[in-house]
Order: C-alpha cells, then sequence, then structure tokens
C-alpha cells in the first residue's frame, strides 16, 4: 500500500481518503481506490472497473429507462449501483462526493493534466459501448477494436476487445509533456521509462505474477466526438 501511494503521489494524484486498507486517491479527472489484498490471492494485483454517480437511485432509474440493468443495492462500503451488462460484465457505481464548491470536482492539489483511465474488455465493442452511453458516458473516440468515452464526474471509459468480458489494467492519460512526468516520477525513485511516446510506470503487483509488468500513461489524444 505504501508503495503504492507513493507511486500514485508521484504521478500527481492526490490522496483523499485513507481508512487503513482502503484509500482513495483524485486524479486530475477521475479517482482510483487503492485496496490491500493478501499476497497471492485471487484480488492480488487487479484492478476492478468502476464508476461514480450523483444521485443513485435517478441513475439507476435512468440507466433501466435507456436500456441496461442497474439495480441499487447494498455492499460492504455502502449504497451503490449495481450495473450488468448484456456481456455479462457487472460493475459497480458508487456515491460521488462533492467538492466544497458543490461541483463534482476532484482535488485542486492533483495534476490537472492527469486522467485515470479505466477499461472494460469484451467480446462485443459496440454493445459495451451502448452499454456505457446508457449510464451516461459521452462518446469521444470509436474504432472497430475500441470506444473511448468521457464522463460527467471525471475520468475516461474505454471499451477494447477481447476474448470474455472483465476488467482491464489500470491506466492513465496525460494532458501535457510525459518528459516532465517521468521527471518526477524518477526524483520520486519511481521506475519509469518512454518508449514510443507512451510512459510505462514499474507496477509495484507484478512481482506476485497476476498483474502487468507496467502502468501506462499515453498522451491525451485530441480527437473528434462520435454519435
Amino acid at each position: 500500500m505504501d508503495h503504492w501511494t507513493e507511486l500514485l503521489t508521484a504521478l500527481g494524484l492526490v490522496k483523499a481518503v485513507d481508512q487503513g486498507d482502503w484509500r482513495e486517491f483524485d486524479a486530475g479527472s477521475g479517482r482510483l481506490a487503492l485496496h490491500a489484498a493478501a499476497h497471492g490471492s485471487p484480488e492480488d494485483g487487479t484492478t476492478v472497473f468502476g464508476v461514480e454517480a450523483g444521485i443513485l437511485e435517478e441513475f439507476a432509474r435512468r440507466t433501466r429507462e435507456d436500456g441496461t440493468s442497474a439495480e441499487v443495492t447494498g455492499a460492504s462500503h455502502g449504497i451503490t449501483v449495481q450495473v450488468t451488462a448484456k456481456d455479462g460484465f457487472q460493475f459497480l457505481a458508487d456515491q460521488a462526493e462533492r467538492a466544497e464548491d458543490g461541483t463534482w470536482a476532484t482535488s485542486d492539489q492533483s495534476d490537472p493534466a492527469l486522467v485515470v483511465v479505466a477499461t472494460w474488455v469484451s467480446p462485443d465493442v459496440d454493445g459495451s459501448a451502448h452499454e456505457l452511453r446508457n449510464i451516461g458516458a459521452r462518446p469521444r473516440s470509436s474504432d472497430d477494436e475500441s470506444a473511448t468515452f468521457t464522463t460527467k464526474n471525471g475520468g475516461i471509459l474505454r471499451v477494447v476487445h477481447g476474448t470474455a468480458a472483465g476488467s482491464g489494467d489500470l491506466a492513465f492519460e496525460y494532458d501535457g509533456e510525459l518528459d516532465s512526468l517521468l521527471s518526477r516520477l524518477t526524483a520520486a525513485k519511481v521506475e519509469a521509462r518512454i518508449s514510443e511516446d507512451v510512459l510505462y510506470v514499474a507496477n509495484p503487483d507484478a512481482a506476485g505474477g497476476a498483474a502487468p509488468a507496467s502502468i501506462v500513461v499515453e498522451r491525451t489524444q485530441t480527437t473528434p466526438e462520435t454519435s
């Protein structure tokens, strides 16, 4: 947990919640929750796709009306909405917390150029993209193998093609020069490198075998919205 905290802080995230084995971090856009897991357990080194919503009951109602299953339910961390896609993929929509100014903004101390990217691996990219539209995500770009969305409460949602539905690996986008981000990581003694305009950051969980060797940070690509 401490190694991850050092890495995320060097990337430009700010710790917003610290409750022992559960920590939450704000990026410039989007949030990330860090949860302790026993070494070698099924959860060790995994990433879980998730979103936030302002009013959970209203979010569930609108999502159902648009054709995607969404049920308000209880979880270990409180009330949430479980969304179930037609490919069987399930994810939670948790309660978003308003900032002091009344908006859904993340911490103003985080790097505004850093964006959290949550990835959904799906055998049906078009179908999963439709489900994301149903939860209110805004299309940004798409092709035969992937679709990318922005969200009202921050962060990026991405669908990529795969043989089975599931959560993809943790990733980020950066709307700035990757060299400056690399310098910050190097100063914090975090192993990282740039190759072909992509920043690869050593994954603290890679030693367990289940997690990828690197966390990918790509430069933000400006593309026209699709409809």
